[in-house]
Order: C-alpha cells, then structure tokens, then sequence
C-alpha cells in the first residue's frame, strides 16, 4: 500500500509544483501590485475614491491593451521592437487624418493591420530575426509619425474624446477597460483553437506542422490581433490626451515586454497568461503613480523605476527556481 500510494503522490506532487511554477509569476504580479498600490495610498489616502482610482488607473489602460499584443507576439517564440512607436502613430493619425478625413484614416489603420500581417509572413518564410524586423519598422512608424505631425498637438474626433471623458460615478472607468484587455487576450490565447496552435508554434512548431496546422497562418494571424490590440491602445491613449504625439508611448516597447515577463510570460515563447500580463501592465504604471505620490525627484525616478522593475522581476527568478527544487 505504502508502495501505491508513493507511486500515486509522485505524479501529484510533480503536478502541483508544475501547476505553482506556472500559476506563481502571475501572483507574483499580483502581490508587487497590492504592495505599490498600498504604499501609494498611505501617501495619498484620497486615492481611495473613484475619482482617485480613475486618475491613478487610467494611464495604465493603453498599455495594458499593448501588453496583451506584445504578450501574443511573445507565445509564438518572437519580440516586438516597434509597439511604442506604432502606438505613437496611431495617437498622431487619430489626431490628425482620422479628424480631417476619417475614410483616409481608417485606411491608415487597415494598412498597419496589413503591414503587420506581411512581417509575419515574411519572419516565417524568410526566417528573419524578429528583433530586426520590428527595430526596422519601429523607425518606419516613428518616420510617418514625424510626417504627419512633427509636433504634438491636434484634435481628436469627437467621439473618440467621448471615448476618454467616460468616466462613471459609481465604478472606476479604467477597471472597465483593464477587464475588457483581460477578456480580449483570454479569449485569444487561452480560451479558443487558435490560442493552442499560437502557444504551439512558440513551444514546438514542429509538432503543430505534424498536425496539419500551417506555421506561416498561425504567425501572420497571431501579428495581425497584435496590430489590432495595438491601435486599439494607441486610440485609448488619444482619447485621454486628446492629441497625438509620436514620442508619447516611446517607454511602452521596454515596459511591455517587462509586463509580459512580471506576469509570468517567457522569451521562448509557448506561454500566453493574459491576466498576469495585465497585473504586470498595471503594476508598471502604478509605478510610475507611486514615485509621484511619495514626490521622489524627476532626476531619480527612472532609475528607481528600473530598480523596483528588477527587484520584483528577481523575485519571479527567485520563486521559479524554489517551484522547481
């Protein structure tokens, strides 16, 4: 009996430090996020409102929606080097050509979804690094951006404003569209068909090619919902600015990725975790809220920005390697 039982608990307990090294990033995410908050709101208890928590979240939003691309593009094994400069444009269009000429604009949107679809293809048949590929366009958007409008400044449309003055009295707007990105990058990566052959091709491509799936689809679909995650972000942040500006998401390539990463994402790829993305996203942001609250000098925030970034992505190393033993 004792010979049974030992043979049974064996494959449980693999399971579960398997299932804790998995679930465990994520709530790693979970808990920087409750301590930053915390601190903020011992600094600044009237965050504690709706209003406060509006203000405090709404930042957050555009680059929660450019996490989940960056996260998606992350499943399949590749790095996306150009979101903070396409989300960049998309403000400068939303500003611009979408006001002045709204058919024009939309065709600018449709063109970056169909931009993004040929890299794909063309990472998959040509095998070119993506790192080059994204780097290279980054510089294609920041180019555009500059063209359409060299300094910040426009007009949204009206409705896209509207967008962004939404904010209820009894629920903090920003929770709304943070559970929206949840349910959008869920749905995708871990909910339908398409989000296993997605993680497939980042964890073992050759065993979805035996199955009949096609690796250049599954790469060119997976960059087409990022490109559409990605404008949906940059037209959030317009809303909230009212304007465009290329620069204005210039941290977003290097904070998406670090999300992705806090939230229990990894640079093989094969893992998409939509909700410690999100945490992650978050948590970044609420970073940036807290160093203003405790009113830490301009000079220094970034660097103790990168220093509470590294300190909470040591912990996940950390609880990793103790998951394991």
């Amino acid at each position: 009996m004792t010979d049974t039982l030992s043979s049974r608990s064996t494959p449980l307990g693999r399971r579960a430090r398997v299932s804790l090294s998995h679930g465990s990033p994520a709530m790693l995410a979970l808990v920087a996020l409750v301590v930053i908050f915390t601190l903020a709101v011992v600094n600044q208890p009237a965050i504690l409102s709706v209003n406060g928590l509006t203000l405090m979240l709404m930042s957050a939003v555009p680059l929660v929606f450019a996490t989940q691309a960056q996260m998606l593009i992350m499943s399949i094994g590749d790095i996306d080097l150009g979101v903070g400069n396409l989300v960049g444009l998309v403000t400068a269009i939303a500003a611009t050509v979408l006001t002045s000429s709204p058919l024009v604009g939309v065709l600018m949107l449709v063109g970056i979804v169909f931009a993004y679809a040929l890299t794909g293809f063309l990472i998959q048949k040509r095998g070119v690094p993506s790192i080059i590929v994204t780097l290279g366009l980054s510089f294609v958007w920041f180019g555009i951006g500059l063209q359409l409008m060299p300094t910040p400044g426009g007009q949204t449309p009206e409705w896209l404003t509207a967008i962004g003055r939404w904010r209820p009295d009894w629920f903090p707007a920003p929770l709304v569209y943070v559970a929206i990105a949840c349910a959008v990058g869920w749905y995708i990566a871990r909910y339908s068909r398409f989000g296993a052959r997605m993680r497939a091709l980042g964890s073992s491509p050759d065993t979805l090619k035996k199955l009949g799936w096609s690796l250049t689809s599954t790469r060119v679909a997976t960059y087409t919902l990022a490109s559409l995650l990605i404008i949906i972000s940059g037209l959030l942040l317009a809303s909230q600015t009212r304007s465009g500006d290329i620069n204005s998401a210039g941290s977003y390539t290097l904070m998406t990725i670090a999300a992705v990463i806090l939230g229990g994402g990894t640079f093989a790829g094969g893992r998409a975790l939509p909700l410690g993305a999100s945490l992650g996203a978050v948590t970044l942001g609420l970073i940036t809220v807290l160093l203003s609250v405790i009113n830490l000098p301009s000079s220094i925030q970034s660097a103790a920005q990168g220093a509470i970034v590294l300190a909470v992505l040591a912990g996940r190393v950390i609880t990793e390697r103790f998951t394991r033993s």
